[in-house]
């Protein structure tokens, strides 16, 4: 199935699951108040106990703070690709396909190295055609500006 080619966003350009990461923040923050709250409003608790509580809603929110961290960042250099805890710059050349198949839970990266790298800033989880129009783009710029491209949708 051949689809369009999407036209070339300017650069540079950021690819990021924007409702997730509202989600996750947002669900975060809430949790992290509540639990401060809660931890401040019980009289019977000790000082270390309240610390405990107020670390543990830290600990909650830093994770989902952690979850909500990928994107995919694009300009005329190349691609910064930002996962859970790895940062990994490619150059363009490097770039020799962006995949995005049906039941992907996000972007693969066919590398020149023979490797593939996850970009888990596209991810069709909570908004697909986003995520859809986003690999499109992401492809469409690699393979205009990659020699190893080709023309394949």
């Amino acid at each position: 199935m051949s689809a369009p080619r999407p036209e070339l966003p300017a650069l540079p350009v950021t690819f990021r699951p924007a409702l997730t990461r509202v989600v996750l923040l947002s669900v975060g923050l809430a949790m992290f108040l509540v639990i401060t709250v809660v931890a401040l409003m019980l009289e019977r608790l000790t000082p270390p106990e309240r610390t405990s509580f107020i670390f543990v809603a830290a600990l909650f929110f830093g994770v989902l703070a952690l979850l909500s961290r990928p994107r995919v960042t694009a300009d005329e250099s190349g691609v910064t690709v930002v996962n859970l805890t790895r940062t990994r710059r490619l150059a363009w050349e490097e770039i020799l396909r962006v995949n995005l198949r049906s039941g992907d839970p996000w972007v693969f990266l066919d590398l020149s190295d023979g490797t593939s790298m996850p970009a888990l800033g596209i991810q069709p989880g909570m908004a697909k055609q986003q995520a859809i129009r986003d690999a499109r783009a992401l492809r469409a710029l690699a393979e205009t500006r990659s020699a190893g491209g080709d023309d394949t949708p």
